[in-house]
């Protein structure tokens, strides 16, 4: 496949501080890419970049095939960009803010404004001043979308959104995917991530800590398993599990009640030994929780930081 964005080495300084720490990145043409991270982890930084506001302190970065520093409005006639800090004029109504916009963008097909606005539940007669900042919010992904972009780069997109504006916007990115769109998505909501990307990089202090689709990341992560065991004893369940060469990637609490030994487990990594092990008792009941997305991006941030 085509590559739509590539980064290597990447690295973005302001002064002492490193906010991005030679990151590569590489965003497959029609395909949704997710980047994950808390506040501070480099995102709007990245992103910044890719669009030119700000320019690279190192590095190497190619946008649509373009150097951004060197290709001016008309690299940024074929993206759609939606800042993480919307700033838009106060005075104006919505829909006329738009169609300056689109002036500026692009073409945009006719009533293709208005079509948006209606599914996103937004008044375009109001003036900007007089907006929530969840209808902002809507006007800016208005103006990314509105001129069918060939990529789309989104920081935060659902900041201020209620669910159902949520969920209709997550729509319309799997619309411009199936339409041959590319789409760069940041986001600290993992469930939209999860609903929508093909391929995901975990940022945590300016660098990618982890980077694949939503299932590998999964796979690497955090399994809650619980058990009813019968015909043992608490030491002899332990002492199965702690003769298991992955010990120190299980966390485990075993308590008796009655007859029977209750058995809690944190599981990193492979699941598999430990429910074999388990089959030597008789297991009354068994649950594996599947591996939750925020739980893996939360063990990842931690096992970075050597807190685990």
């Amino acid at each position: 496949m085509t590559a739509v964005i590539e980064a290597r080495g990447l690295q973005k300084k302001y002064g002492k501080h490193l906010a991005v720490d030679g990151i590569g990145l590489r965003v497959e043409r029609g395909s949704v890419f997710g980047l994950i991270g808390p506040n501070g982890a480099g995102k709007t930084t990245t992103l910044r970049m890719l669009v030119d506001i700000i320019r690279p302190t190192a590095g190497e970065l190619k946008v649509l095939g373009s150097v951004p520093r060197r290709s001016g409005i008309a690299l940024r006639r074929r993206i759609g960009y939606l800042p993480g800090e919307l700033k838009l004029a106060e005075r104006i109504q919505g829909g006329t803010l738009l169609r300056h916009l689109a002036q500026i963008s692009g073409p945009v097909e006719p009533s293709r404004i208005e079509t948006l606005a209606e599914r996103l539940g937004l008044d375009l007669s109001r003036p900007v001043r007089a907006l929530s900042k969840g209808n902002r919010q809507k006007l800016g992904l208005i103006q990314a979308f509105m001129h069918r972009p060939e990529l789309l780069i989104l920081d935060e997109p659902t900041s201020g959104l209620d669910p159902l504006v949520q969920r209709e916007f997550l729509a319309m990115v799997r619309e411009a995917r199936e339409a041959g769109q590319s789409v760069l998505l940041s986001s600290h909501i993992l469930t939209e991530i999860q609903h929508t990307a093909d391929d995901v990089a975990v940022l945590a202090g300016g660098k990618i800590i982890a980077h694949g689709d939503v299932s590998s990341l999964r796979l690497s992560s955090v399994t809650r398993l619980r058990a009813v065991l019968a015909d043992t004893t608490t030491e002899a369940v332990r002492a199965a599990l702690e003769a298991l060469p992955s010990l120190q990637d299980i966390d485990t609490e075993a308590t008796t009640s009655g007859d029977l030994v209750r058995l809690s487990a944190t599981i990193r990594g492979d699941v598999d030994h430990v429910v074999k092990t388990l089959a030597q008792f008789t297991v009354h009941d068994l649950t594996v929780e599947e591996p939750d997305l925020e739980e893996s991006i939360l063990d990842l941030y931690a096992r970075t930081n050597g807190t685990k």
